[in-house]
């Protein structure tokens, strides 16, 4: 039996909740089936983006951020440490990214510091059918997560609608990742994506079968996350660690080539959807995750700020 559990969306909310509790508790990584994406949106987006990744390199740099620490846009190999993220150094990831913000700007007025995360998104000329396809399957993995928090919730011994407050203008963002085709090994220390923790609440990732990705488990070894058909990878972020006092977890994970040190892997791709609070949403502990007597883990920190820092700390310079 894999370590990272399988959870069948198609069941009640009551009888899910008690099991997503224990799940974010003891492993923080679980894989969703009967998930209601529909597999028309799926299919559009994962092609669209494995052609962009086919373009010329110079037409993928076109659309490198226009300055840096912008979180939109294309990052080459190498662009990227996600080690650095968690203070630690080594080499850039062995990986390729676009990386896409919110499709729509809310209807408030933005803040200073607001304005960062509704950058407009780049798009190669000439290939309209990427944003379409983009667009679509972002507003589908945003009602999938807007379905989990609800579960999180639940989960938490909390009423359904909870979180919903805090998520009404969330600045998520959809990252495809390309990771090449390999014929040298790589730099001493260096990965397809090193081990970090995800930023936000929570990340649904779509993974093809070629394999790679692996969680730390709570004895500090790594384990496999198998590709299962028509499922989703679900795994929870540091605001929600610390919005439960961590007695969730934020789960360190990363992507290794599939033969550990081997010279050749194959091409893989993977597209993570990353949800996140709102921009101004205070991350505290949660009251009913104190236990008598015991104090907060963390400070109270603001989302979108905690968001960039991490994202500006990963993308300095590799």
């Amino acid at each position: 039996m894999s370590y990272v559990p399988v959870v069948d969306l198609g069941r009640d909310d009551a009888t899910l909740a008690p099991i997503i509790d224990r799940i974010c508790t003891d492993v923080g990584f679980f894989q969703v089936v009967n998930h209601a994406v529909p597999p028309a949106v799926e299919a559009a987006a994962w092609s669209a983006l494995a052609a962009f990744f086919d373009l010329p390199l110079e037409d993928k740099l076109a659309l490198r951020p226009e300055h840096p620490g912008d979180p939109y846009g294309y990052l080459p190999v190498s662009g990227e440490s996600l080690s650095k993220s968690l203070g630690d150094e080594a080499p850039g990831d062995l990986k390729e990214s676009l990386n896409i913000g919110p499709v729509e700007r809310p209807r408030h007025p933005l803040t200073a510091g607001e304005e960062i995360v509704y950058l407009e998104n780049r798009w190669p000329a000439g290939h309209p059918e990427l944003p379409a396809a983009c667009r679509d399957y972002f507003w589908a993995m945003t009602a999938l997560s807007a379905r989990i928090m609800r579960l999180f919730a639940l989960a938490l011994r909390l009423p359904a609608t909870h979180f919903d407050p805090l998520i009404t203008h969330a600045p998520s963002a959809l990252r495809a990742v390309n990771y090449p085709a390999t014929t040298a090994p790589p730099a001493p220390g260096q990965l397809r994506a090193g081990a970090h923790t995800d930023y936000g609440l929570l990340t649904i990732l779509r993974q093809d079968t070629v394999g790679g990705l692996q969680v730390s488990d709570s004895h500090g070894d790594w384990v496999p996350v198998p590709a299962i058909a028509d499922a989703y990878v679900i795994n929870i972020g540091d605001l929600m660690a610390r919005w439960t006092n961590d007695r969730w977890r934020s789960t360190l994970h990363r992507v290794v080539n599939p033969v550990d040190g081997a010279a050749h892997a194959a091409r893989r791709q993977s597209v993570p959807f990353f949800f996140n609070a709102n921009y101004d949403a205070e991350i505290a502990c949660l009251p009913s995750c104190l236990a008598a007597g015991e104090e907060p883990h963390h400070e109270t920190v603001i989302a979108g700020p905690h968001l960039m820092g991490k994202f500006r700390r990963a993308t300095a310079a590799t």
